[in-house]
C-alpha cells in the first residue's frame, strides 16, 4: 500500500495552479533544486493550504496570485529531509523531544520503528510512539516492530509480538510499513512465526524493512524472497552492491554507532543507477544532533565523500519517500506537500528556513512553532523489576577452585564496531571464582532481566575499552535488558542499584564516584529537552572517559552487547548466543 498525501481541497488546488485563486503564499527569488531532473534553476513556488500549486521560472512572484510574498534572498530551495530508518528511543528523547531537535535541522518526516520501547512495553509502547507524534511540526510515521524479541528463545523482552499483534497496530493512522525484519535467519529458514508476521503486514498492505548483516549469497536470495525491500544494516562496499543487485534498497547510514556512508559509496559510486540508495541516521543519540545535526549532517557526510550535492539530496528527500511507498512529498513539485527547505549552499548545507506543509515551523536554527505539552501515562511507568541483587551475585563461580579453566569469551575485534567474534580462553581462578584482576584487557558481563522473571546472564567480554569501574546500563538493544560490563564487584553493585532506583538509564561507577543519566521513559527516553538532556549525556562521556574508556563516543559502546542479531556471539539474559548457529553456548566450554 501506498501512502499518499492528498490536498484538503482538490478542486481548490486546480484552481490555485491555474491563477483563478490566490495562492496562500509565493516564496521569489530562489534556486530550485529539483530532484527528479537534476537541475538546478531560479523560480518563484507557489503554495496553496499547505501544497505545491504551480512552480513559476524565474525569480520574480506575481504579487496578485500571492496573499503572502517571501523573498527568498537567492537560497536554494529544496524538499524537507526525510530519515527513512530511524528509531527515536535512541536519541533518548521522546517523539515529541525529538521533533524540537530535528526540525531546525531540516528533517521534515521521518520513518521510525518504535521496536526499543516495544521490547520494554509492548503494543502500548507503539500507540504510545503514535500519539506522542501528533500534532507536530514534522511528520513522523511509524513501522510496526517485526522482532519483539529480536530472536525468540534466545532472549526475553518485556512482550513478545506476533502476527495479531501486527494485524491491530497496523490500524493506527500513520502506520506504514514493517519495521527491520532482523531475525533473517527465520526468514531464510522459512519459520513459521516470522512468515505470518510477514504475511500479515503483506495483507495489511505495509511495506517491509530489512536489516541483514550477512553478505552470504544464499542467505540475500532467500531473505530478498521473504519480502523485505530496505536494508540499513550495510558496512561494506561489497555488502552494497550485492544487495542493490538483487533489488534492496540500501539505507546509507550516518549514527551515533555506526558510520557507513563511505563505505557504501566507495562500492556503489560506479554504478549505472543509484536511485536505490538513501540516508538514514538509525540511532544517533540527543548530544550528537545538538553538536552535529540529523539528516542535514548526513548530507555533508556524503558530499565530503564525494557524492554530488543534488544527488546526496536525492537520497535525503525523493529516494526516501520512493522506498517507503510515500507519494507527494520528497520533491519540489506540483500538487506536492509544502515541505521545503531554504539552504545557504549545497555543501554545508547551513539550514535558514524550514517550511512544513507550507507553514515556516524553523528559522535560522531555531524552532519558532511551538509543540504543546502532552502528558502521556506511560511516561509515569517505572519499567525496571529486577531482582535484588546482593554483592556475592557478581561474582562468575567457576567449576574449579583454583588454577585456571576454558571460558567462552565474547570478543569486541575494534574498538569501533558492535561486530563481535568468540574465542575459548584460559581465565584464572581464585577462592572458587574467575579472577579478571590482572587480565587488562578482559571485562566480567552481566545481563539481569528486568521484566521480572529473575534470570541473570553472566559473562567475559574482550576488547569492550573498560579499564576500570563499571558502565551499567537498560539502553541495552533490543530487549534492553539491564547490562553491566565491570572490572570490580563493588563497582557493579553501585551502577545497579542507582539504575533500578532511577528507572533505569545508564550509569558509570569507578573509584567510589557515581555518575547516572536516568531515563525514566522505558528506560530509554527522557522528558528533557535536547539541550538539557545532551548535558547529561556529556557528563556521562566524561565519566566513562574518566573510567579509561577510549571512544570518542563511549556511550554508544555498550548498546549492542546483548544484541543476537549482529554477528558472531552476543550476550542476552539467556546467556552467550552463537548469533548463525542461533543456539546458546555453555560459559565453560567443557561443560557442553
Amino acid at each position: 500500500m501506498k501512502l499518499k498525501f492528498k490536498p484538503n481541497n482538490k478542486r481548490e488546488l486546480l484552481e490555485a495552479a491555474m491563477g483563478k485563486r490566490p495562492c496562500t503564499m509565493a516564496v521569489e527569488n530562489v534556486q530550485l533544486v529539483n530532484v527528479f531532473s537534476g537541475e538546478i534553476y531560479p523560480a518563484t513556488v507557489y503554495v496553496y493550504d499547505g501544497f505545491i500549486a504551480h512552480i513559476a521560472k524565474g525569480q520574480s512572484a506575481d504579487r496578485s496570485l500571492a496573499l503572502e510574498i517571501v523573498d527568498g534572498k537567492g537560497a536554494y530551495l529544496t524538499p524537507g529531509l526525510i530519515d527513512p530508518h530511524i528509531h527515536i528511543e535512541s536519541t533518548m528523547l521522546t517523539p515529541r523531544g525529538f521533533a524540537a531537535a530535528a526540525v531546525p535541522h531540516g528533517t521534515t518526516t521521518v520513518v521510525t520503528d518504535p521496536h526499543e520501547l516495544a521490547n520494554v512495553l509492548g503494543e502500548e509502547a507503539v500507540v504510545y510512539m503514535h500519539d506522542a507524534g501528533e500534532d507536530l511540526p514534522m511528520r513522523q510515521l511509524i513501522d510496526i516492530p517485526s522482532c519483539v524479541p529480536s530472536v525468540p528463545g534466545l532472549e526475553n523482552a518485556g512482550a513478545e509480538f506476533d502476527a495479531a499483534v501486527i494485524r491491530r497496530l497496523a490500524k493506527l493512522p500513520r502506520v506504514i510499513g514493517l519495521a527491520e525484519v532482523m531475525d533473517f535467519l527465520a526468514v531464510a529458514d522459512g519459520e513459521s512465526r516470522m512468515l505470518e508476521i510477514i504475511e500479515a503486514a503483506e495483507e495489511e498492505g505495509l511495506y517491509l524493512q530489512g536489516h541483514l548483516p550477512t553478505m552470504d549469497d544464499r542467505l540475500l536470495s532467500a531473505y530478498v524472497i521473504g519480502g523485505p525491500t530496505t536494508c540499513h544494516e550495510t558496512r561494506t562496499a561489497e555488502a552494497a552492491v550485492e544487495k542493490i543487485r538483487v533489488g534492496l534498497h540500501v539505507d546509507a547510514r550516518e549514527s551515533s554507532i555506526a558510520k557507513d556512508i563511505a563505505a557504501v559509496w566507495s562500492g556503489v559510486k560506479n554504478l549505472r543507477y543509484l536511485d536505490r540508495i538513501s540516508l538514514c541516521t538509525d540511532d544517533r543519540e540527543a548530544h550528537d544532533i545538538l553538536e552535529n545535526g540529523h539528516m542535514d549532517n548526513a548530507l555533508r557526510k556524503a558530499v565530503a565523500c564525494g557524492i554530488d550535492p543534488v544527488d546526496a539530496l536525492r537520497c535525503a528527500t525523493l529516494h526516501p519517500a520512493l522506498e517507503s511507498g510515500l507519494q507527494g512529498i520528497g520533491a519540489i513539485a506540483p500538487g506536492y506537500v509544502a515541505d521545503f527547505l531554504l539552504l545557504e549552499d549545497l555543501v554545508n548545507f547551513d539550514v535558514k528556513a524550514v517550511y512544513f506543509a507550507g507553514k515556516l515551523v524553523a528559522k535560522d536554527g531555531r524552532l519558532i512553532a511551538p509543540i504543546a505539552r502532552r502528558s502521556f501515562a506511560l511516561e509515569e511507568k517505572n519499567s525496571v523489576n529486577a531482582p535484588a541483587l546482593r554483592r556475592e551475585d557478581f561474582f562468575i563461580p567457576a567449576p574449579v577452585s583454583e588454577g585456571k579453566v576454558a571460558v567462552n569469551v565474547m570478543v569486541f575485534p575494534e574498538l569501533g564496531s558492535p561486530v563481535t567474534a568468540r574465542s575459548v580462553e584460559e581465565i584464572p581462578v581464585k577462592e572458587g571464582v574467575l579472577d579478571l584482576s590482572q587480565q587488562k584487557d578482559l571485562c566480567y558481563v552481566a545481563i539481569i532481566n528486568r521484566y521480572g522473571r529473575g534470570n541473570v546472564c553472566h559473562g567475559v567480554v574482550r576488547g569492550f575499552g573498560l579499564p576500570e569501574g563499571a558502565f551499567a546500563s537498560t539502553v541495552s538493544h533490543d530487549c534492553h535488558n539491564l547490562c553491566i560490563v565491570y572490572k570490580d564487584v563493588d563497582s557493579a553493585m553501585a551502577a545497579f542499584w542507582s539504575l533500578c532506583d532511577c528507572g533505569g538509564g545508564m550509569c558509570c561507577a569507578c573509584k567510589g564516584e557515581v555518575t547516572t543519566l536516568p531515563l525514566p521513559v522505558g528506560g530509554l527516553m527522557s522528558t528533557k529537552s535536547c539541550e538539557e538532556l545532551a548535558k547529561d549525556v556529556a557528563c556521562m562521556k566524561d565519566a566513562l572517559h574518566a573510567a579509561g574508556m577510549p571512544q570518542e563516543n563511549p556511550v554508544v559502546r555498550i548498546l549492542t552487547m546483548a544484541l543476537p542479531v549482529i554477528p558472531d556471539a552476543k550476550y542476552t539474559d539467556m546467556g552467550l548466543v552463537d548469533v548463525y548457529a542461533k543456539k546458546l553456548l555453555p560459559l565453560f566450554p567443557e561443560e557442553a
